[in-house]
């Protein structure tokens, strides 16, 4: 496989549902990404092309990662790691909260030796409430908060496409295009999740590609994923892994009369570790609508 990581920046912000309005996160999984591509993709009449060259594993999508500065971070391994006896409470906090490493941080974290420093994370951006009011004629005004997340100038959010064809390249790129001016995430309307994307420089990102093609005894996750019924039991073989819930709304006029609700699934969270690797896959989550609706589940790995 091929391998291209772009870098987005969000100028006004953006608003990542987790399960409240006047919360955000400050990333987004692959499915959520692929959806908005989809859409996308319908939009442009090309939607064919993209779910065949997702399903055949032509193309596979990470998770929105950060990046800080120059610095790109992964997901710290959800594994138990044997730290230095000489290690203390003090220490082991801080392994505890840091949820992301940078890749130079990450083979010394697998032995047990890394000696934590600042956490690159602490000045990524920060999370602000903005008041909205909510009019109806005849009624009091109701004011809601919406959570929105801002990157600090020079920090963002990359994206990791494992292709095999410059065809599949290019359309993940002009679906990107497409994307950023819609916005990805919740409120786009008030232009936030609007943003701008640019391919990395391939001298930075030399040691994230070589982690990417390595064989290691442990393969992590950088998307959310979950395996084939056939794959499902090698999986899990000696798996150390965190399941997500994923639910939600189908957002498609034709899908439905009314709001429908997809299916719920659970999937592997990106930092998940395994000894074997599987493909996953792109499910069909619908739920009685007038067509399918697809949860992507492919799984890219890291060797660790």
């Amino acid at each position: 496989m091929n391998y291209c990581v772009y870098k987005l920046t969000f100028p006004q912000g953006a608003h990542f549902g987790n399960g409240t309005l006047d919360e955000t996160s400050f990333t987004f999984p692959a499915d959520k990404l692929f959806s908005a591509l989809y859409i996308e993709a319908l939009k442009a009449g090309c939607e064919g092309t993209l779910l065949e060259s997702a399903e055949k594993g032509r193309l596979l999508l990470s998770d929105a990662l950060p990046f800080v500065g120059s610095q790109y971070l992964v997901p710290k391994p959800i594994l138990y790691v044997e730290r230095a006896k000489n290690s203390d409470v003090e220490d082991r906090k801080k392994y505890k909260k840091r949820k992301y490493l940078t890749l130079a941080e990450l083979d010394a974290y697998m032995d047990g030796t890394l000696n934590l420093s600042d956490d690159p994370m602490a000045q990524f951006g920060m999370e602000s409430s903005q008041t909205k009011i909510h009019l109806i004629p005849g009624e009091d005004a109701m004011p809601y908060y919406v959570g929105a997340y801002h990157y600090r100038r020079g920090n963002g959010l990359y994206l990791i496409l494992a292709y095999e064809a410059e065809e599949d390249q290019q359309l993940i790129e002009e679906l990107l295009d497409a994307l950023s001016y819609t916005g990805i995430g919740g409120k786009k309307s008030t232009g936030l999740g609007k943003f701008d994307f640019r391919r990395a420089k391939e001298a930075d990102i030399k040691s994230l590609k070589e982690a990417l093609g390595r064989k290691r005894d442990w393969n992590m996750l950088l998307s959310s994923a979950f395996p084939q019924e056939d794959e499902l039991e090698n999986a899990m073989e000696g798996a150390s892994y965190l399941l997500e819930k994923r639910s939600g709304f189908v957002a498609s006029e034709d899908y439905a009369d009314t709001f429908r609700r997809k299916r719920d699934m659970y999937v592997f969270a990106a930092g998940s570790c395994f000894k074997e690797r599987f493909a996953g896959d792109i499910f069909d989550v619908s739920d009685g609508g007038r067509h399918p609706v697809y949860r992507y589940a492919k799984a890219l790995f890291l060797g660790v």
